[in-house]
């Protein structure tokens, strides 16, 4: 049976449409190895490694993909050096992408499409040259054949185009391109952040702070709905500096924008479980549970006052 019997190739433009028996069971490289089986089940076979005390995995078996612009990719080139962390998502984020999933299979297959580091461009066993930028279009449409949502497979394009713009490596763009392309990621990350933090102490009207002009001096509704606004409006405009990834500096800028007050949080949160876990892990056991039982005696004293105290007069 041949691939062109049951997958059909597409042209450049098109919507992806999951077509699951594009992946298959890419079989075994060295010698003896087992060769790539178009219509077999593709099989995820990994072995942890925490070489360094960073957990990484090892790929037993290839996966193999059928593209619709480069035909078969193999990967990874080489079982015995290949390592993935899975997907490469800070911890932080992993509520919004976890590590594991649909989006997997399509993952994994980025990871081999750009390794190894001192050789980031692939070739397709049809001798198809594969470029960073185009490994990173293989890994959203992959995904959407392994059955990934919209939304998700777009952040994680939008995320590993970022990567690549700041990185530069296998992607033949001249000096000039590659620092364009780096300062107007950082240019979007810097302006976003700023002005999100701005955007916080004008809604909490801090004195002295000069009001945003799309907030002004308002009632708080006001001043929240043009917080918003601005939050999708100025990625945008930004989002034009990234030339033919602007779709992707539009994902990420109005993302960042968006969630930044809940990363704030949540790296606070993090910030406070580590030190307690640090705190924890040097503190002697016993001084430990005096000190955890005073906190938390502490704890409910504050409540009850809080409970029982009159409120103040006037109120």
């Amino acid at each position: 049976m041949s691939v062109s019997d049951s997958v059909s190739d597409i042209g450049p433009d098109y919507p992806v449409i999951p077509q699951p028996l594009r992946f298959y069971d890419g079989g075994v490289d060295g010698a003896p190895g087992e060769p790539a089986i178009f219509g077999s089940m593709a099989q995820i076979v990994l072995v942890r490694c925490t070489d360094g005390g960073r957990e990484q995995f090892r790929m037993r078996r290839r996966i193999a993909y059928k593209d619709r612009q480069l035909g078969e990719l193999l990967v990874p080139r080489e079982t015995s050096t290949f390592l993935s962390d899975l997907t490469s998502v800070p911890a932080l984020f992993t509520w919004l992408v976890p590590k594991t999933g649909k989006h997997l299979p399509a993952t994994l297959l980025h990871d081999g499409l750009i390794h190894p580091l001192d050789d980031t461009t692939y070739t397709s066993t049809r001798g198809e040259i594969v470029l960073r930028v185009e490994a990173d279009r293989v890994l959203r449409d992959a995904m959407g054949d392994a059955g990934t949502k919209l939304i998700r497979r777009w952040l994680i394009w939008s995320a590993v185009t970022m990567a690549t713009m700041l990185d530069g490596r296998g992607t033949k763009w001249s000096k000039v391109q590659t620092w364009w392309y780096r300062v107007a990621v950082v240019l979007t990350l810097g302006v976003v952040a700023t002005l999100g933090f701005w955007t916080f102490l004008d809604l909490i009207d801090v004195a002295r702070i000069p009001n945003l002009p799309w907030m002004g001096d308002r009632p708080w509704f006001y001043e929240l709905a043009g917080g918003l606004s601005g939050a999708v409006v100025i990625p945008l405009a930004l989002a034009l500096l990234w030339g033919p990834f602007r779709i992707a500096g539009a994902i990420v800028g109005v993302s960042i924008a968006v969630l930044l007050y809940v990363t704030v949080a949540l790296l606070f949160i993090t910030a406070l479980y580590q030190g307690l876990e640090w705190v924890m892990a040097w503190m002697p056991k016993k001084v430990a549970l005096v000190l955890t039982g005073a906190g938390t005696l502490v704890v409910l004293l504050v409540f009850a006052a809080a409970l029982f105290m009159p409120a103040p007069y006037g109120r």
